[in-house]
């Protein structure tokens, strides 16, 4: 895992899933702005927090295709989400623990 830093996280993240390096650009100015307007590092650690998850199932393919299924399981309602809703929750949880959040 990079380290918990815009910089470290922008690296991985155009290592694993350059496509994304615009979505991490928007939201890091946006948490910026909101930072600076409600004078609280709130934002900022919502970016971390939110970046490193997505960079800790990501950098695992098999794991990152099972949250897409289970992702659409929940979207298309074609079953009962429950299971699907307990191991999205599960894999994120992992993610978090290996993010060191």
């Amino acid at each position: 895992m990079p380290d918990l830093t815009p910089d470290a996280l922008r690296a991985a993240v155009a290592r694993i899933a350059p496509s994304r390096i615009p979505a991490l650009t928007q939201h890091l100015f946006e948490a910026t702005t909101n930072a600076q307007q409600t004078q609280s590092l709130a934002p900022l650690r919502a970016f971390i927090h939110s970046w490193a998850v997505f960079i800790a199932i990501e950098r695992h393919p098999e794991r990152a295709a099972r949250l897409r299924e289970l992702e659409r399981i929940v979207d298309t309602a074609e079953q009962d989400p429950t299971t699907a809703i307990d191991e999205i929750q599960q894999i994120r949880k992992t993610a978090e623990a290996e993010a060191g959040l």
